[in-house]
């Protein structure tokens, strides 16, 4: 598939995008903390999504977009969440699948509760969390590194490592070290966190079809946790588990997380939601 790459001017600052020439239904790839869009590079190259136009961006403060303009305003969740939807707006990308992994999931999820017309979510490595968000992961986040201002070399590598092993690639280290030092201690900020929606009631009262997938050896989330959720449109009624990956599933499994996607998007087409 081709890609095209541009700079997109929004109110939060200049944010990296690329899409692909599909012409079928628009499907949003998000990335995660201290990460970039180069991530979903097996997504991008798989055939199975040539009839879509995949399109996926960097956050504020990641990879090649630029720093937010406005930090308070833009790194807490909320305002990742409108920056993405102004960021879509201006592409005039209208009803989407919303494909967020670990922080994008989030994302996604606040957007929807900002009733953003998705035609559907389908949400890796991120547990829908309500008042306690430590319910929906274990330990410390990647222990403190996810809530790092600063980042070394080393830092950086242990977060790679942390979040992608096998599949690790330096680009994931460079994307790590690159974050505005910033983003993480403004997001993760006790005050700024409580403005997030909850997100285990927009999930369980959305009426948008919601996919659940993730590594079955995730060491970030509560996996348990997430199968307790009571998602109210939840598709094929189950929380898939991949087996033999990790936080990062759709490179430690690409076929068969393609593969899930894949019969995500035809089923949402077919309920004539896209």
């Amino acid at each position: 598939m081709d890609v095209a790459r541009k700079d997109v001017e929004t109110s939060h600052g200049v944010i990296a995008v690329e899409m692909t020439n599909g012409t079928g239904p628009d499907v949003v790839f998000i990335h995660g903390n201290s990460s970039s869009r180069r991530v979903f590079h097996s997504q991008f190259s798989s055939e199975v999504f040539a009839g879509y136009r995949l399109i996926c961006f960097d956050l504020p403060g990641h990879g090649e977009s630029g720093d937010a303009l406005d930090k308070a305003r833009t790194y807490p969740l909320p305002g990742l969440a409108e920056a993405s939807e102004e960021l879509l707006d201006n592409l005039g990308v209208k009803a989407p699948i919303l494909v967020g992994w670990s922080l994008g999931g989030h994302v996604a999820i606040e957007m929807v509760s900002h009733s953003y017309p998705a035609a559907g979510l389908f949400i890796v490595g991120a547990p829908p969390v309500g008042p306690v968000i430590s319910e929906g992961f274990r330990g410390n986040l990647l222990s403190g590194l996810a809530s790092r201002g600063a980042m070394t070399a080393e830092d950086a590598a242990r977060f790679a490592q942390n979040v992608f092993g096998a599949a690790v690639e330096p680009f994931m280290e460079e994307a790590a070290a690159r974050t505005d030092q910033e983003f993480r201690s403004t997001l993760f900020s006790g005050a700024r966190l409580q403005e997030k929606s909850n997100q285990r009631d927009v999930v369980s009262s959305t009426d948008i079809w919601t996919a659940v997938v993730n590594g079955g050896d995730d060491q970030v989330v509560n996996l348990d946790y997430i199968d307790n959720v009571p998602f109210s449109r939840l598709w094929r009624n189950v929380c898939f588990r991949l087996p033999q990956a990790g936080h990062a599933p759709f490179l430690q499994q690409s076929a068969a997380f393609n593969s899930l996607l894949s019969e995500f998007l035809s089923d949402v087409a077919v309920a004539g939601d896209c």
